[in-house]
């Protein structure tokens, strides 16, 4: 039983006991007054006796149990047999940007790095069997010939300070890291360049539409306003998917018919970018093999109307490149290169790919700044690239 005495009960539990001395010295004859003839001493008992009765808690006929101040009941929830089973579902918090890259190049470094790692096990030394089987396997791998050989000299070259698998594989990452740390470098958008004119090219299928989305989303996170045209005019339902990216972003959108000129709808955006004060103009092109040079050639015919309008533009021409075709991307790159002055790269498919050290391979080629890495569906999925964290998350042995 809870209960607390209140000042009162203190005060009626005294005052019974004085009832009780009084009954006392009555019937002892030493009541320190004259009592009145008509009170009976037992009239003194019965007072004491209310008193006390009434400070003091008797169960089931007096029990004085008010709730401690403060104090809130409990509110036990009555739980249904069929719910006490089934546990309550645990929100999980949501994936940040570094699990997010570990988790895409996973598949990277099971094809890449444990390739190259499982030569080293095979011998604590570094002797000339191994290095020769080293040599195999970096050319057999997607970064290309010319990379291979360049990491290959490098190992070669320190082979006498390397004693273990593990000096073998932190010389490799050394020289990793140095071929990718030369090409970190992040989009720039000056204030005194307005609009800031994105031209994205790209074969058929690498992801050119989702990539363009993704730009835009982060550029508007970042308080820009964005403007895109569809410049991918021959392709079935390519207008219609931009637009839908767009409206999805909250971008504005200038398209044309199907089959009209690519260079004309680029000029229609620029002038709709100038006259509605947009940050950013990004224009999607028609994707097409980098092997057909009529094709190309409507790109340099794009470029030039652009540059015309808006001298200086395209500020940034962005070749998206699909991991999963491996060394191919860097015949792409060479060709696209050549035809356009490819400013950036953004290398997407990275989670769904083994192959993804063809990376490595176009930043020794070429002197072209990495942009974006692509490692997943979802907006937040196209990351800025960084060097260091890319080479620490193809590197990581979650085993």
């Amino acid at each position: 039983m809870k209960y607390r005495f209140s000042i009162y009960d203190y005060f009626i539990y005294l005052l019974s006991y004085v009832f009780f001395y009084l009954y006392v010295a009555d019937i002892l004859n030493k009541l320190p007054f004259e009592p009145p003839a008509d009170i009976p001493s037992w009239s003194y008992l019965a007072v004491a006796v209310a008193l006390n009765a009434w400070a003091i808690p008797i169960p089931g006929i007096h029990p004085r149990t008010p709730p401690i101040e403060g104090h809130v009941p409990e509110q036990v929830e009555e739980i249904k047999p069929e719910e006490a089973a089934v546990p309550k579902p645990v929100k999980k918090p949501a994936p940040s940007a570094k699990d997010k890259l570990e988790r895409g190049l996973s598949k990277t470094h099971k094809g890449f790095i444990d390739r190259i790692s499982a030569v080293f096990r095979r011998s604590a030394s570094l002797n000339e069997n191994i290095l020769k089987e080293l040599e195999e396997t970096l050319v057999g791998t997607d970064i290309g010939v010319r990379t291979a050989y360049t990491i290959f000299d490098f190992i070669q070259k320190n082979a006498d300070s390397i004693k273990d698998a593990d000096q073998a594989m932190d010389a490799i990452k050394t020289e990793i890291t140095a071929i990718l740390e030369k090409r970190e470098e992040p989009i720039s958008l000056p204030e005194e360049t307005k609009p800031f004119v994105i031209m994205v090219s790209g074969v058929n299928g690498s992801g050119k539409t989702t990539t363009i989305a993704k730009i835009a989303y982060h550029l508007k996170n970042q308080g820009k306003s964005v403007i895109i045209a569809s410049g991918d005019t021959f392709r079935a339902a390519a207008i219609e998917q931009l637009e839908h990216w767009a409206d999805k972003v909250g971008a504005d959108f200038i398209k044309s018919h199907e089959g009209a000129d690519p260079s004309s709808v680029a000029f229609d955006g620029l002038q709709a970018a100038i006259s509605r004060g947009h940050d950013v103009l990004i224009i999607d092109t028609a994707g097409r093999l980098h092997t057909k040079e009529n094709l190309m050639e409507e790109l340099k015919k794009t470029k030039r109307v652009l540059d015309k309008k808006h001298p200086g533009s395209p500020h940034e021409i962005l070749l998206v490149l699909d991991a999963t075709i491996g060394q191919n991307a860097i015949e792409q790159t060479r060709q696209f290169n050549n035809a356009l002055g490819v400013t950036g790269i953004a290398l997407t498919k990275l989670d769904g790919s083994s192959k993804g050290g063809v990376i490595v391979g176009i930043a020794n080629e070429f002197e072209i700044p990495i942009r974006y890495i692509g490692i997943g569906e979802d907006m937040d999925d196209l990351q800025p690239f960084k060097a260091a964290d890319f080479v620490h998350a193809l590197f990581l042995d979650k085993e």
